[in-house]
């Protein structure tokens, strides 16, 4: 039986807007494996986004609890929280969130600033990781001297070069044609083969194509799953463990 990674456990987030009490996730429960590349798919509003920033220690919940690799992250302190996520995360924003005045470089050196490793080797490693992801000749453009699927390219070297287990992801493809989203979804692929597990928020379904397994969120209610979850993260739990 594969080993669970992530562990969702009736998560609830509530907000209060004015006088009103707003759902935003209720009772989520969610189990993902090593080397699951999952898609969290949803309309807009329906809570996917929340779950993410939830799942990645950026926002507590009202209630429930998130357990990573055994380890409860709203059990630790604020500051070890950040330690964690530094240490343990990948994250893929929607919007990309490159610095504008730091190069292609610059911007995938920036999870490897608290990192004990000489200057040359920092940029030596942001280097290789961006020459991974198909950027090796771009490394000093700025963000605005790119492509919008090259900035995305940017923003997944930065996510990955601190070789994190559990990569996130919000929209990764949702401002990209349908060509550049599929070599994105590609380079995904890629990484999830290397055996990282990939957590994906998106709205597109062709997307569900390209991923192990999908789950569907529906006014912050999880609704249902692929049904063939369970064996594919075993197949993907043999080949990346070799057990």
């Amino acid at each position: 039986m594969p080993h669970s990674l992530v562990n969702v456990k009736n998560v609830t987030k509530t907000y209060q807007s004015a006088e009103e009490e707003v759902w935003a996730l209720r009772g989520v429960n969610l189990e993902v494996y090593r080397g699951e590349f999952l898609a969290i798919m949803g309309h807009s509003g329906s809570g996917k986004s929340t779950l993410l920033t939830v799942l990645g220690g950026l926002t507590p919940p009202t209630s429930g609890s998130v357990i990573i690799d055994d380890l409860n992250i709203y059990d630790l302190s604020p500051e070890r929280r950040a330690d964690f996520r530094r240490e343990y995360l990948g994250f893929v924003f929607q919007q990309f969130q490159l610095i504008p005045y730091l190069t292609a470089l610059e911007n995938v050196m920036l999870p490897l600033v608290t990192i004990n490793l000489s200057n040359r080797h920092k940029r030596e490693k942001a280097g290789e990781t961006l020459q991974s992801v198909g950027l090796g000749s771009k490394i000093n453009r700025l963000p605005n001297q790119l492509s919008v699927g090259e900035q995305e390219r940017v923003a997944i070297a930065r996510a990955i070069v601190n070789d994190p287990p559990l990569i996130l992801a919000d929209e990764p493809t949702g401002s990209l044609d349908t060509i550049t989203g599929n070599e994105i979804m590609e380079i995904f692929q890629k990484l999830n083969a290397d055996g990282l597990t990939i957590m994906m928020v998106t709205h597109n379904r062709d997307n569900m194509h390209q991923v192990s397994r999908s789950v569907f969120i529906q006014d912050g209610l999880m609704e249902k799953q692929e049904p063939k979850a369970f064996s594919a993260a075993c197949d993907l739990q043999k080949t990346v463990t070799g057990k």
